[in-house]
C-alpha cells in the first residue's frame, strides 16, 4: 500500500494536558481525508506535527516514507493552509503569489493567477488590509495551486459565503481529478464536504474515535420518530447514540441500516424514519462519547 502519511501511536503532551492520545492511522496517496471532531479535539495538534511544526511527545509519524522533521525533501511535498496563517506585514497579495513558487516545487503560477480573479481578489492590496473571507480566499489559493502532493486545509473558508465555498469546492474536486494528491479537509461544515470526502477520521478528546471510508458511513443510522411507548419498542434490541423528546414524542438515532422488515415495523407502528446526515452522525457519536458512553461504530 502507497501511504501518504503513516502515523503509529502518536501522543502529544503539553504540560499536565495531554492533546493527543496514542492515535494510530494511516492516509493514502491520491485520497481526499476528512479529518473531524469538536474544537480542542487534537485535530490540529495533530496537523501541527504531521508538518514538523510540533515535535511528539512519544509515538510515530512518517510522510511519504521518512520522517518530516529537518527533512526538506518531505517538507517540500507539503503545503498546510492553516485557519490563522501569518504573512509578513509588507506583503500584499500579489507578493505572497511570487513567494509561493520557492516554497512549492509544482507551483502552477497561471492556475494561480485565474483563481485570484474567480475569487476576486485585489492583488496589490495588503495582506493586514484583507478582509477574513479574503484571507481565506488567499490560503484556498495557495492550497490548489501549490499542486502539492500532500495539501492539507484547516478549516480554509472561515469569513467565506456560500458562493465562495462552493467555487472552492468546486476547483478542489476539478484539480484533484486533474492532478491527483492526498487532500486532508479538517473543518466544521461536515455537510458541505461530506460528498467530497472519500475517507474520515474522527478526533475526540485526542483520541481517535472513528476511521472509516465515508461512503461506509453515509447512511450508516437512521432516526426514527413518533409516540414515545413506540419508539422505546422499535430501538428495544437496537443500538441507540441519540434521544430527546419533543413533546409527546421521541425522536432517537440508530445505528444501523433499516431493512425491509424493518421499515414495515415502522411503517406498522406508524413510525417515521429518516437516514442521518453525516455531519449529524459525528455530532451524535462525538456528544456520546465526550459523555463517557461506549461508540461501536
Amino acid at each position: 500500500m502507497n501511504y501518504a502519511v503513516e502515523i503509529n501511536r502518536l501522543t502529544k503532551s503539553f504540560s499536565q494536558v495531554t492533546a493527543v492520545d496514542e492515535v494510530s492511522f494511516s492516509l493514502e496517496a491520491g485520497k481526499i481525508y476528512g479529518l473531524l471532531g469538536r474544537n480542542g479535539a487534537g485535530k490540529t495538534t495533530i496537523m501541527h506535527m504531521i508538518t514538523a511544526q510540533l515535535f511528539p511527545t512519544s509515538g510515530e509519524i512518517k510522510v511519504f516514507g521518512q520522517h518530516p522533521y529537518e527533512n526538506n525533501r518531505v517538507l517540500s511535498q507539503i503545503c498546510f493552509i492553516k485557519e490563522s496563517q501569518k504573512y509578513p506585514d509588507s506583503f500584499r497579495v500579489i507578493d505572497v503569489l511570487e513567494a509561493a513558487q520557492a516554497f512549492f516545487p509544482n507551483w502552477d503560477r497561471d492556475y494561480a493567477y485565474s483563481l485570484i480573479e474567480e475569487f476576486r481578489l485585489p492583488l496589490k492590496r495588503g495582506m493586514k488590509k484583507l478582509s477574513r473571507g479574503m484571507l481565506s480566499s488567499v490560503g484556498i489559493v495557495i492550497g490548489l495551486a501549490s499542486r502539492a502532493p500532500l495539501t492539507i486545509f484547516d478549516e480554509p473558508y472561515l469569513g467565506l459565503d456560500a458562493v465562495a465555498r462552493n467555487l472552492f469546492y468546486d476547483r478542489l474536486l476539478e484539480d484533484y481529478s486533474e492532478h491527483p494528491r492526498t487532500v486532508i479537509l479538517s473543518t466544521h461544515l461536515i455537510d458541505e464536504v461530506s460528498n467530497i470526502l472519500e475517507h474520515v477520521i474522527v478526533i475526540d478528546k485526542g483520541k481517535l474515535l472513528l476511521d472509516e471510508d465515508a461512503e461506509a458511513l453515509r447512511g450508516r443510522a437512521f432516526t426514527v420518530v413518533g409516540p414515545a411507548s413506540k419508539v422505546e419498542s422499535f430501538t428495544e434490541d437496537k443500538e441507540m447514540i441519540h434521544r430527546e423528546s419533543i413533546g409527546g414524542l421521541v425522536s432517537a438515532a440508530v445505528l444501523g441500516r433499516p431493512g425491509a422488515e424493518e421499515r414495515e415495523q415502522a411503517e406498522a407502528l406508524g413510525l417515521d424514519l429518516a437516514s442521518v446526515s453525516l455531519q449529524q452522525l459525528i455530532v451524535y457519536l462525538t456528544r456520546d462519547h465526550s459523555a463517557g458512553k461506549a461508540v461501536n461504530a
